[in-house]
């Protein structure tokens, strides 16, 4: 069995999955798991909805690419990455991305396959389970505090995944898309999605799943005192 720190070290987010599907029981497990998260005030301010019927995924991933296709940039209830971007957080970010094309043998000016890389995170990655996370609208009203426990709940998805073999991917992208995703699923008026978590079995032969990106010394970004 993993210890904590193992689990910490050894997760990665992959981006290519066989066709097994997590059973409900793990599912049930993991998020259990991840309702121990800690929050403010003890809110618990996460809805998720946990999806795995394959014609729902597909009507979702749809509604996004043709959202995209139509010269939409995002639809989204939070502004999830910088409007903008500085040293050192562009290098970093520019760097993640030519590292994966490059792995991938995919050249900048290929614009057909670039594309088609990023409508695979509306595919799922092929995937047979996704959760979405919600919150409240209230909650995010001019306070942030929330976001941050949010993220703590994601982060427990994800290494409570790996207790169970199940991998996973935290997906940005979905958040720029989030009004779309509400609307397909009919959520509730009263929440906003922060974000979704793709889960199920890594494909071991997929080479896109081999790609780490590089971790900064923590002297970079830790101050001791």
């Amino acid at each position: 069995m993993q210890t904590i720190l193992e689990a910490i070290k050894n997760r990665s987010s992959k981006r290519a999955y066989i066709q097994k599907a997590i059973s409900k029981e793990i599912q049930e497990k993991i998020l259990n798991a991840a309702a121990m998260t800690p929050s403010g005030a003890n809110m618990q301010p996460w809805i998720t909805y946990a999806i795995s019927d394959e014609k729902v995924l597909k009507n979702v991933g749809d509604a996004i690419i043709e959202k995209m296709e139509s010269g939409v940039e995002n639809d989204q209830f939070i502004q999830y990455y910088p409007l903008n971007w500085v040293a050192p957080y562009k290098k970093r970010r520019i760097t993640t991305g030519v590292g994966l094309y490059k792995l991938m043998g995919v050249d900048r000016k290929d614009i057909e396959t670039r594309t088609k890389m990023w409508h695979d995170n509306f595919r799922w990655f092929g995937a047979s389970t996704v959760f979405f996370v919600f919150t409240d609208k209230a909650n995010i009203e001019n306070a942030q505090g929330v976001l941050l426990d949010c993220g703590a709940y994601m982060q427990s998805i994800m290494l409570a995944a790996q207790e169970f073999g199940v991998d996973s991917c935290p997906q940005g992208a979905t958040t720029e898309f989030g009004k779309v995703i509400a609307q397909v699923l009919d959520i509730p008026d009263n929440l906003a999605l922060l974000y979704s978590v793709v889960l199920g079995y890594e494909d071991k032969d997929a080479k896109i799943n081999s790609y780490q990106p590089a971790r900064v010394d923590i002297k970079e970004n830790v101050v001791f005192i």
